[in-house]
C-alpha cells in the first residue's frame, strides 16, 4: 500500500510515542466461526484498545480443503505490549478459546490470530500474499488512511 501515514496519530503524537503500539491483527475460524470470532474480540476489546475491525468475509480453505469455509477479518489494535509480548498474548488468547496446536497445519481451527502489521511494518509473510488476509488488512488500511511496508528487520 502506499499513501497514508504508517502510524496513527492520538492527541497530536504518533502512538509509538505515547509508549502504545499500533498492531494489524489477522482473525479466522472455521469452527463455530462467528460464535469464537465474537468470543477474541470481546476478549481483546476488553484487554487492548480495538481501534478498529474490518468487515468478516467468507473464504474457502486454504492447503487442506476438506474442512468447513472460513471466516476471516483484521481488527487494529493499541496496546502498550512489545511486539513478542502481543504475539505471546494473542496465542494465550487462542489458548483461552480452545485453539489445540498441532496436527493439520492447514486445518480446522476455533480461532486464528496472526499480527500481520506492527507500527506501519508488514511482520507476517502470508501478508499480502492470502487473499483472505489481504482483504480485511487492506480494508483497515484504506479506511484509516494507514500504510503498511516491508519490515527490513
Amino acid at each position: 500500500m502506499s499513501g497514508g501515514t504508517p502510524l496513527r496519530e492520538l492527541s497530536g503524537r504518533p502512538v509509538s510515542c505515547q509508549g502504545l503500539h499500533l498492531a494489524l491483527v489477522s482473525i479466522g475460524s472455521n469452527i463455530e466461526p462467528a460464535l469464537n470470532i465474537a468470543r477474541a474480540r470481546a476478549i481483546l476489546a476488553a484487554e487492548q484498545r480495538l481501534v478498529d475491525e474490518a468487515e468478516v468475509i467468507r473464504t474457502s480453505p486454504d492447503g487442506y480443503l476438506h474442512q468447513p469455509d472460513f471466516l476471516n477479518g483484521a481488527w487494529l489494535v493499541e496496546t502498550p505490549l512489545d511486539r513478542s509480548a502481543f504475539v505471546a498474548y494473542l496465542k494465550q488468547v487462542e489458548d483461552r478459546l480452545g485453539r489445540t496446536r498441532g496436527g493439520l497445519k492447514a486445518g480446522p481451527r476455533v480461532i486464528d490470530l496472526d499480527l500481520i502489521g506492527w507500527n506501519g511494518r508488514i511482520v507476517h509473510d502470508d501478508y499480502p500474499v492470502k487473499h483472505y488476509v489481504a482483504e480485511p488488512v487492506d480494508q483497515l488500511l484504506t479506511r484509516q488512511g494507514l500504510t503498511l511496508v516491508p519490515d527490513c528487520d
